[in-house]
């Protein structure tokens, strides 16, 4: 697979923030009709990058885990990406401008705790910084 889609990376990110979820959980957090979600999250699973089981406080309803399959594909997602990113900025701005576009960073990361989201400036930041050596 070369890179995952926007909507995969995204189901597989609050998996692997949140736990186990249900579908509906799935959904609120997507902001999208459970109808939306229902073909991605049965694709998902039959990739193996999720598993659906019984929830067992409530028969009607299934529970969604990321599978250990999924794990590594997300962190692979964020490695490359990640890299593809600082390698933009290496070539794009100075290294001064890397500084302050980190030192951006954290205060991005400070209204985001402030505000409770979620924290999205952390891989942005490690982008910015210069690699060793």
């Amino acid at each position: 697979m070369d890179g995952l889609g926007a909507a995969r990376l995204s189901v597989l990110s609050h998996l692997y923030r949140l736990g186990t979820l249900t579908p509906t959980q799935v959904a609120r957090h997507e902001r999208v009709k459970l109808q939306t979600l229902t073909r991605l999250l049965a694709e998902l699973e039959a990739d193996g990058l999720l598993l659906r089981r019984p929830d067992a406080a409530d028969a009607r309803s299934t529970l969604l885990s990321l599978t250990p399959a999924g794990a590594q594909i997300l962190s692979d997602e964020v490695r490359r990406r990640e890299a593809s990113l600082t390698a933009a900025l290496e070539v794009a701005l100075k290294p001064k401008e890397r500084a302050l576009l980190l030192d951006a960073c954290a205060l991005i990361d400070r209204v985001t705790v402030a505000s409770g989201i979620p924290n999205v400036a952390a891989s942005v930041g490690s982008a910015v910084r210069s690699p060793p050596g």
